[in-house]
């Protein structure tokens, strides 16, 4: 990996971190054009430097995230669904994060989901805000973000979709999908490393001078997609991102199965 790469993976994660469109997914695109994507430094970086997107959400949030030991239980509730499931699913995990096939299939039918959510889930904006929730909605909350595990399905559109299916408005329900991957995000970046130090792995000053670059970048552009996804959730809702993942996934399809099988992706 060069520095332009780490550049480019790291504006993606920036971008599409908060999105519902999966920034797992495009990093494995953006990395497989790039010939990078079964590099096991690539694996690391692309986990390492969410923690530069998630302290976007520190500081934009920094009076509401130091609120209270209440609500940080009830993110510890929503995030322990991610820990016994990443345990236990980890080496599966991995495998399915080498398949573009997965990730354009993941697209396609979260694209679908994304059309209908706000029909299933038409919640005013008076309903219970992000510090309101309990701790079974917060659970629930954390079960729906455990299928983002499978690359292409969208941590944050997980999370915000569990989110409104317990009574939680669009806004409130993304801000919640925001402050739970501070948790996941730490807790994927320590088991990434750990898991990347004990394979035998030793980083070089090069690569540790590529990951600080990579969390400042996605630090910057994701302080950005913040504050433009809020407010167009807020007036849009979800079907936009919607169409873009059901085009995005049939072009992968149509990449690998009419032009180039996906070894290239």
């Amino acid at each position: 990996m060069n520095t332009l790469q780490a550049i480019v993976l790291a504006i993606i994660e920036g971008i599409t971190e908060f999105l519902p469109v999966s920034s797992t997914g495009h990093m494995i695109i953006a990395s497989s054009f790039f010939g990078i994507a079964h590099d096991d430094f690539t694996k690391l970086f692309t986990i390492v430097i969410q923690l530069g997107a998630i302290l976007s959400v520190v500081i934009l949030y920094f009076k509401r995230f130091f609120q209270s030991f209440d609500f940080y239980f009830k993110l510890l509730v929503a995030f322990i669904p991610a820990v016994v499931f990443g345990l236990l699913f980890s080496k599966k995990i991995d495998a399915l994060l080498e398949n573009p096939v997965t990730v354009a299939v993941s697209l396609l039918i979260g694209g679908v989901i994304l059309l209908k959510v706000d029909q299933w889930f038409n919640n005013p904006d008076t309903s219970e805000t992000s510090n309101e929730i309990t701790y079974l909605q917060a659970l629930k909350i954390g079960l729906f973000q455990c299928l983002a595990m499978i690359p292409g399905v969208s941590r944050s559109g997980a999370s915000i979709v569990g989110g409104m299916s317990q009574k939680l408005s669009r806004t409130s329900a993304a801000e919640f999908s925001f402050f739970l991957a501070v948790p996941t995000m730490l807790g994927a970046t320590a088991k990434k490393c750990y898991d990347y130090y004990k394979d035998g792995f030793i980083l070089t000053d090069d690569q540790i001078n590529l990951l600080v670059i990579g969390n400042i970048v996605a630090f910057i552009v994701a302080l950005l997609a913040i504050k433009s996804f809020i407010g167009f959730l807020t007036k849009n809702g979800f079907k936009v991102f919607g169409y873009y993942r059901i085009i995005a996934g049939i072009v992968l399809l149509a990449i690998h199965y009419f032009i180039h099988p996906l070894t290239i992706i």
